[in-house]
């Protein structure tokens, strides 16, 4: 498929501060990347260079093929930037912003009314079209500034916090609408809301202190936690002892540990041997094997404790 983001070697310093280390990535066409980093980490740096906004100090970027920095006009047509914060002109109504981008863009008459309906429709900005942009709510202001962005449909689309201030609601509709475009465009989202990521993202990178630290799917990031793929067992108090030896007996267990206890149960956890049957398979097997557990289940792990891992860990330290 074709890439459509590329970026290498991108660096920028602010004074003696090093806010990008070096970054190269490639999103190629029907790709959603999730762009995750702990507060500082050169998210929001990273994507204003890939959109021309800020020049790197190293590196290139090139967005459709088309080099950012050698030539932004061309570039910038071929893209739609969500910005973080999502700056307006507060004391234009939605319309009149909406129109003003169109004019800017380069669309006028039929075909920017068109436009403009199909960036309202998806966003559900009918109601509030002709209000102040200053007097909506921060919901309201995030889906304008998301309308803006996609009123020329971009082959690429880089937003920042897309879904900030939504509520539960919003946030699902903004996810759906990610979801369907990214059918014919590249994408890059930043968030904090690591759920989104499993939601919407084919694949994620994790940054730290300006440089990657991770790179894959949702599912391959959480294979890395440790308890990723052991097999939870709740059981009754009294039963737990007799249960933990009888998991034990299974040559494809390699140990179990007791994990909580509370209100009478108690939490295990089996751990697979290297070259094991599949957990699920191990789960079937013991809820067949032991009629007393009260339920079994295979760990997946989330991508919170991912997260936490990584830039926390000595290695992430140390790399970044």
């Amino acid at each position: 498929m074709a890439v459509l983001i590329e970026a290498s070697g991108l660096e920028k310093r602010f004074g003696a501060i090093i806010a990008v280390d070096g970054i190269s990535l490639e999103v190629q066409r029907g790709e959603v990347l999730g762009f995750l980093g702990p507060n500082g980490a050169g998210k929001s740096t990273t994507m204003k260079m890939l959109t021309g906004f800020l020049e790197p100090d190293a590196g290139s970027a090139r967005v459709a093929g088309i080099d950012v920095f050698a030539a932004p006009k061309l570039a910038k047509a071929k893209l739609g930037y969500l910005p973080e914060g999502a700056p307006c002109y507060g004391d234009m109504t939605a319309r009149a912003f909406l129109a003003f981008i169109a004019a800017i863009r380069g669309f006028d008459g039929d075909d920017a009314r068109r436009r403009i309906a199909i960036a309202v429709e998806r966003t559900q900005l009918a109601s509030v079209l002709e209000q102040r942009i200053e007097t909506l709510s921060k919901g309201f202001k995030r889906r304008v500034a998301i309308a803006q962005a996609i009123l020329h449909d971009p082959q690429v689309l880089i937003m920042d916090e897309p879904t900030d201030g939504l509520d539960p609601n919003q946030k699902h509709q903004v996810r759906k609408l990610i979801g369907e475009m990214a059918q014919d465009k590249a994408i890059i989202v930043s968030t904090h809301i690591l759920e989104e990521v499993d939601a919407v993202c084919s694949r994620a990178i994790i940054i730290n202190r300006g440089r990657i630290v991770a790179d894959g799917t949702a599912e391959a990031l959480m294979r890395r936690l440790p308890y990723h793929g052991t097999i939870a067992v709740r059981v009754a108090a009294g039963r737990a002892e007799a249960v933990a030896k009888a998991l034990s007996d299974f040559a494809a267990i390699a140990k179990v540990e007791t994990m909580a206890v509370a209100n009478g149960k108690v939490q295990l956890r089996a751990v697979p041997r290297d070259g094991a049957p599949a957990a699920s398979e191990l789960a079937s097997l013991i809820r067949t094997r032991l009629i007393e557990v009260e339920e079994v289940s295979v760990e997946r792990g989330n991508l919170d404790d991912v997260f936490r891992q990584i830039t926390t860990s000595e290695a992430g330290t140390r790399h970044a």
